[in-house]
């Protein structure tokens, strides 16, 4: 299943805590691959920020 950047935005806002991309994945039963390529857009457009290795939280 083909996930939004807004619904990946959304588990991370809900969350409250930085992510890795297979717990995001997880929450909304989708890809990690399509994750994957989500977080690097996201991040690309600074609308993520990672404040670790392999973590991610909306900016």
């Amino acid at each position: 299943m083909m996930v939004s950047e807004e619904e990946v935005l959304e588990a991370m806002k809900k969350a409250g805590k930085p992510l890795k991309t297979q717990e995001i994945a997880d929450m909304l039963g989708a890809d990690k691959k399509d994750v994957d390529k989500i977080i690097k857009k996201l991040k690309k457009d600074g609308r993520i920020v990672s404040p670790k290795r392999c973590y991610y939280e909306p900016s």
